[in-house]
Parts: structure tokens; sequence; C-alpha cells
């Protein structure tokens, strides 16, 4: 029964035997007779040759774009190389010795360059010298002929520049090699209501203020200490390079005394090792510390108004290990 519908089936099938079947659809056929499958249609060789000449237009068209892109990748690197790292030679030479000679630039070669032309340094520092530093110094008039004797110690006389202010004045010999010696301006206008401190505390403060105002050329940094503060002079000048003067500094140490932070600050600069203010915060300075000192008339000492003032500009204390008391 099925061997009879298949032979029902191929008989409707049309064959190249019939007459009125066009013999150049037989390739597109799926059955036929032995004699379409081995008798080769008359246009075969020029298909193949056409699909010959396509193949072949197609792997041109792929060297050609192949070899655009990776023309274009090189260009850059080529005449970067050549341009940079190849010294200039008088001798003319064609482009394959040039980008010979590129290769033969060694890496290390370029590194070597690279540091001779930036060369590595340490940290920053200013150039300032003794000459751009003013002392102000605190003192009291019952003290000063024993305390000058320690002034004496690091002064140098035509070197260091500096002021100090007394309360009243006192006798000077003129042998005496001493900086300036000026009267604090008044302050009894200025409140202090601190029953455990003494009022000296107001003169004291305005120290830096005054000093500036005495108008001396070509200051980069004030630096405050009492009368009976020692300064190491060069290690000053040392320490002071390592800061750009001309911005807002307030350098200095807190106290050794544990105690003595916990009731004060830890971020107050102590007067007694001295602290350091750049000129242009000192400018500043000036201009507010009469009112500032005259919001905190329960304040102790000086120290403290000058911390006081300083949080009010927005300095913080730079802490110096070097500033001690």
């Amino acid at each position: 029964m099925g061997g009879g519908k298949v032979s029902n089936d191929t008989k409707r099938l049309p064959t190249t035997h019939s007459s009125n079947w066009p013999s150049t659809t037989a390739p597109s056929m799926t059955m036929g007779s032995a004699q379409n499958r081995h008798s080769p249609p008359h246009y075969t060789g020029g298909f193949r040759t056409t699909l010959t000449f396509f193949i072949l237009a197609i792997c041109s068209l792929y060297i050609l774009y192949s070899f655009l892109f990776l023309s274009r990748d090189s260009c850059p690197t080529t005449t970067t190389t050549a341009t940079v790292l190849d010294p200039p030679t008088n001798s003319s030479s064609s482009s394959s010795s040039s980008s010979s000679s590129s290769q033969d630039y060694d890496l290390q070669d370029y590194l070597d360059d690279e540091r001779k032309l930036v060369p590595i340094r340490g940290p920053f520092r200013y150039d300032t010298e003794l000459k751009h530093i003013v002392f102000g110094i605190a003192a009291s008039s019952n003290l000063w002929d024993k305390r000058k004797e320690y002034i004496k110690t690091w002064w140098r006389p035509k070197e260091t520049r500096g002021v100090v202010w007394l309360d009243k004045k006192v006798r000077i010999r003129r042998d005496e090699e001493l900086p300036e010696i000026r009267i604090s301006g008044d302050t009894s206008k200025f409140k202090y209501t601190n029953r455990q401190g003494r009022r000296s505390a107001l003169r004291i403060s305005r120290v830096v203020a005054e000093t500036l105002r005495l108008g001396m050329k070509d200051v980069r940094w004030f630096v405050m200490g009492d009368d009976d503060t020692i300064f190491v002079v060069d290690n000053l000048v040392r320490v002071l390079s390592k800061y750009d003067h001309n911005q807002f500094y307030y350098v200095g140490s807190s106290s050794e005394s544990h105690v003595q932070n916990i009731y004060f600050s830890y971020g107050m600069a102590y007067g007694g090792g001295g602290f350091a203010i750049s000129y242009p915060l000192a400018k500043e300075l000036e201009k507010m510390q009469d009112k500032c000192i005259q919001r905190y008339p329960g304040l102790y000492g000086s120290d403290d108004r000058m911390q006081a003032c300083m949080a009010e500009l927005g300095v913080p204390l730079t802490r110096e290990a070097g500033f001690h008391q």
C-alpha cells in the first residue's frame, strides 16, 4: 500500500523527459532522472566564473579596508615617535630608516631623559630670612631689670627686628644692646571681669596689633613672646620657612601641662613659648581685635583672648612642637 502511493506521487512530479518542462529548471529539482543528475547545464561554467569574481572582489575589499584601518591607527604613533624621540639630524633619510631608529630608542633612555627634565625635589620651602621676622615682646616694668638679661642672650643687634612693649617707662642705658622699647596703648576702655586674672592681659594681647601699626617694611611674620622667652632665631627661621607667609597662619604649641590644656584649650598657643602670626593674618587681626576682646571680658589671660579672635577669623592653630615653655 505504501509502495503504490510512492509510485503514484512519483508519476506526478515533472521530469526532464516531459517536453513541456524547460530544461533550465532541472538543477533546482530534488528529484529527476539519472540523465538530469549527470548532465551539467549549459551555463554552469559562467556561474562558476561569476562566483569566483565575486569572491575575489570581496577579498580585495576586505584587504583594502584592513590596510586603510591599520594605516590610520599607525600614523599618529609613527609621527609622534619620530618627532619626540628621534634627535634631529642634518642628513636626509628614508621613512624606513626613521622608523627603525625610533624602534631602536630604548624605553629606559626615554625615562632617563624625563628624569633630567623634571628633577625630583624635596618639600617646598620659602626663602624667609631673619630680616623678614619682627618680634613683639611683652614685658613688665617691675621685672625689667632682671628679664632684659634673657633678651640679651638671643637678640642680635642690627640683624633682628622687634619692639619691647612695657606698661610704663623704664631707665635705659645707651650701651645696652636691646630692642626698641615702647609703651603700650591705654586699655582702660576694655572690660575685664575675671577675678583670678590681671588687667595686664588686655595690654599683652594687643602686642601684635600695636607692632603692626608701626608700619615696618618687608615683614612676613610677627613673633610674639614674653620677656623671659628665649628664641633660637636660626631654628625659628627654618621652621617658618615651611609655611607660606602670604596665607593665614597662627603657628605655635599648646602647653606641656595637661591640666592647663584642659582648663584653657588644646587649640591655643601659649605666649610663654612664643607663637607666630603671618603678616596677612596680623592685618586682619588688627582690624577686629579691639572689638573682639571687648566681647570676651571674662577670659583669664592674653593667650586665650588671642585664640578667641583667631577662632572668630576661622584660623586654627598650626602646631609646631618647637614653640615650648
